[in-house]
């Protein structure tokens, strides 16, 4: 058995793997892949390739969207055993838009620590790089790859005031624009970051629009950074006048104003004094 955790017990290390550039790979990942007992990977060639750059010899398990609930019991044999168990996937941090997130539910709530390392990901560098405001933000991952689907997701995020962050395939990116400027609108400031830690690494900026007629040749592995709906909806009725509407339909003065806050981008507090002012408190 080996070194246990900050509370010596057995532990689920979540351990992120470089997504391109081999100069990101830290020295704690280095040592916490020395020191577990067994690894589940994406796939055991690809963290095979990796530890053997690194002279590391490991007892791996595939663990991938296939597998991964089917490997519960093996999971709880490892650490009920008092062994460390590593979990990686082929590129970047697991759980985020890759497998690990059962496994780390599953031991979580078993009891077992789960510990998960800093490490490599696109959507972080992707979205200080933007330019775009970066808080608050949403992480959304993949649209879906069925346009129907795809836009119906984002209709829900259309009023979303959050950056809103994508990542994308080099074939879909150019129906998912089409898409974004069809649901979200034309004049959205957005990036595209492309190949991120790697040779050819790029990012293009401006509007949706303005990258749509751009025409690039999107290749490798795609983040895209959308900023959040910060207009405001012109009503013909007034925010009191909106609120009152709710409240003759049954809502309470308290519902009233968030949904009428919500729907009109504005801060709840902004519509509470308004509806003081009209109480004449």
């Amino acid at each position: 058995m080996s070194q246990k955790s900050y509370d010596n017990s057995p532990t689920l290390y979540l351990i992120p793997t470089p997504i391109g550039n081999m100069d990101d790979l830290t020295f704690r990942t280095i040592e916490t892949l020395k020191m577990v007992d067994v690894l589940f990977c994406e796939d055991t060639r690809e963290t095979g390739k990796l530890l053997k750059s690194l002279n590391i010899s490991k007892k791996m398990v595939a663990n991938h969207d296939h597998n991964e609930t089917s490997n519960y019991e093996k999971l709880e044999e490892y650490l009920s055993l008092g062994n460390n168990v590593g979990l990686v996937s082929d590129r970047g941090t697991p759980v985020i838009s890759d497998p690990g997130f059962e496994l780390a539910r599953y031991a979580s709530e078993r009891g077992y620590n789960v510990v998960g390392l800093p490490g490599a990901n696109a959507l972080i560098p992707a979205l200080i790089m933007s330019g775009i405001n970066p808080k608050p933000f949403l992480f959304y991952g993949f649209l879906n790859s069925k346009e129907s689907k795809r836009i119906k997701e984002l209709e829900e995020l259309e009023q979303e005031k959050a950056t809103l962050i994508f990542y994308e395939a080099p074939h879909r990116i150019n129906d998912t624009l089409l898409n974004i400027s069809q649901v979200l609108g034309n004049n959205r400031k957005m990036s595209i970051s492309r190949e991120i830690t790697k040779k050819y690494e790029e990012i293009y900026r401006g509007t949706v629009q303005e990258l749509i007629n751009q025409k690039n040749e999107y290749k490798g592995e795609l983040v895209l950074v959308v900023e959040g709906n910060n207009s405001k909806k012109e009503y013909e009725m007034s925010i009191i006048e909106h609120i009152n509407l709710y409240i003759e339909d049954g809502y309470s003065s308290k519902d009233a104003i968030k949904m009428v806050s919500k729907e009109r981008n504005m801060k709840k507090s902004e519509v509470y004094d308004e509806y003081l002012k009209y109480q004449g408190k």
